[in-house]
């Protein structure tokens, strides 16, 4: 099965209750599942979240709409993602966030056809490695051999809290991919970790507002071409905060893991 797996919890450090927040009517994780169900070659979308009970909320989300979850981990996400993948019998791991409101269904598809393109010679493709793609269109897709690789070796903290780090920094162990993007839009912030951030992403539903379900990367930067002054409200935030904060405190938690 190829399905989509949404790490969700309310607990984000920076701005707390933000994966359940309101965006033009509706929570800013249903949003990202609406688009990502809408990946072509998508047959499922999983919700992975915590065990803690504020997370309680995300699984009610979750059954409310049909979709299967995991409660696991709230640190070690990876195992999460694992564990996730193996319950359900996924052989083809399509990561994306909930932090990614405006994820574009085309771009997503762009990188999970790449993979599926590469007919099993690849392990791990993504828009990230590097970054050409405006921020909170991540898409990354993942092998479930080398998921369960990098579950059963990956020792950093910041390795088992990101997910995928162990698979994309060892290009000699791991078949890998890259989809790129002309001109590089890498400078673009529209994911949500800041209260700034958010306020940019309701500004975008609300101008979008008809065509809310649909819209993808193309509109925003046609509607940023019309009001440019809509950049400024998230400006001043770099990419990957939080996992460059993670390798800074890594630490080695855990053996190895065993089948």
């Amino acid at each position: 099965m190829i399905a989509a797996i949404v790490q969700a919890r309310t607990g984000s450090t920076r701005l707390p209750g933000k994966t359940l927040a309101d965006i033009g009517g509706r929570p800013m994780l249903g949003r990202l599942v609406d688009r990502a169900r809408r990946i072509p070659s998508i047959e499922q979308v999983i919700v992975a979240t915590t065990e803690k009970p504020p997370d309680e909320a995300i699984l009610r989300f979750a059954a409310d709409r049909g979709l299967p979850a995991y409660a696991g981990s709230e640190d070690d996400v990876l195992d999460r993602f694992y564990q996730a993948a193996r319950r359900y019998g996924v052989a083809v791991v399509v990561r994306v966030t909930p932090d990614c409101p405006l994820l574009d269904p085309a771009v997503s598809g762009l990188v999970l056809a790449r993979f599926l393109d590469g007919r099993g010679e690849l392990d791990y493709v993504s828009n990230t490695q590097p970054p050409t793609f405006p921020d909170g269109l991540d898409t990354e897709v993942v092998a479930f051999a080398a998921l369960e690789r990098a579950w059963r070796e990956a020792r950093l903290a910041s390795d088992r809290e990101h997910v995928t780090p162990y698979i994309y920094k060892r290009p000699g162990e791991f078949r890998l991919a890259n989809v790129t993007h002309a001109p590089d839009l890498s400078a673009l912030r529209w994911t949500v970790d800041e209260r700034a951030d958010l306020e940019f992403v309701r500004a975008v539903y609300a101008r979008l507002g008809a065509m809310a379900d649909t819209f993808g990367m193309e509109d925003v930067l046609e509607l940023l071409r019309r009001e440019p002054e809509l950049e400024a409200i998230n400006q001043g935030t770099a990419r990957n905060e939080g996992y460059v904060k993670s390798v800074r405190a890594d630490r080695v938690p855990t053996e190895p893991r065993r089948a």
